[in-house]
């Protein structure tokens, strides 16, 4: 059976720090971009490695937050 309590405190936590962690990672890649006049193309491609890297950030956060609340049992 599924533990809706714990199934629904982790959809609400991965919508928060997925956000977080997405808003930063593009603000940061335009933000240096802009800051160093990279131009429009490099500005995107650090907005995407920021973001994937955001991304991967949020998988381990909730790898770890399954741990400690599982969802099933």
């Amino acid at each position: 059976p599924i533990n809706w309590t714990n199934a629904t405190t982790l959809i609400s936590v991965a919508i928060l720090v997925g956000t977080e962690l997405i808003g930063a990672g593009a603000a940061a890649g335009w933000a240096i971009g802009g800051l160093f006049q990279l131009g429009e193309t490099i500005t995107h491609v650090l907005q995407g490695v920021f973001v994937l890297a955001a991304l991967t950030g949020l998988y381990y956060f909730l790898r770890a937050a399954l741990a400690h609340e599982p969802i099933r049992g």
